[in-house]
């Protein structure tokens, strides 16, 4: 089976994603269960939730051997290696950001695809690469990166702004992909290096 450059783009992320959810699943001592649902949690939640926004059912996922065949692979080789990854915050940030700009890409993509408006295509690839980490932090009781002052969306929005501006300049589509994931991945690790964050919002 020949694999196109966005098929690739998909396969990579859901792998990068199911290594962060099953790595976080064996720092919290999790069963074998638990590490393969969340590993599939945090690989299909963005793009299950997007594909049921838009109406493309069934699923990706439930189409795609070759997605359920990555996440078990990833899985398993958190499991085998685990314990030789002694700075496990850093690879799950790693793993997390290089999911979260891939998924982006390809969330952009199926807005594209289905001729919605440049907006909404910024906000498809949002929800696709950030749910998945949601659910897997909700499931884990970790508070969600999304919901505190981390450039965690903002980074996924920015990369999704420069990805759709490229409707007016027409460059070369897998470049512009490359330089989107390029630019989400460093805004996400830079940001984490220098401790950038967004403004807290007040109550009373």
């Amino acid at each position: 089976m020949q694999l196109n450059y966005i098929q690739v783009l998909e396969l990579l992320g859901t792998f990068a994603f199911a290594i962060s959810g099953a790595t976080a699943a064996i720092n919290k001592s999790y069963d074998v269960i638990g590490l393969l649902t969340l590993a599939f949690v945090t690989a299909i939640g963005g793009g299950t939730i997007r594909d049921l926004l838009i109406g493309a059912t069934p699923v990706a996922w439930m189409r795609d051997g070759l997605t359920n065949t990555a996440i078990i692979i990833a899985a398993v080789i958190a499991a085998l290696f685990f314990s030789y990854v002694r700075k496990l915050h850093q690879w799950i940030t790693f793993f997390d950001a290089i999911g979260l700009a891939l998924f982006t890409v390809t969330g952009i993509n199926k807005g594209l695809a289905a001729g919605l408006p440049l907006p909404i295509c910024v906000a498809l690839g949002t929800i696709t690469g950030t749910f998945g980490g949601l659910l897997r932090d909700v499931i884990s009781g970790e508070q969600p990166i999304l919901f505190t002052r981390e450039v965690y969306a903002v980074a996924s929005i920015a990369g999704g702004v420069v990805y759709v501006s490229n409707a007016y300049f027409h460059f070369n589509p897998d470049i512009i992909q490359s330089v989107v994931v390029a630019v989400i991945v460093l805004t996400r690790l830079v940001s984490l290096h220098y401790n950038w964050q967004l403004p807290r919002l007040k109550g009373k």
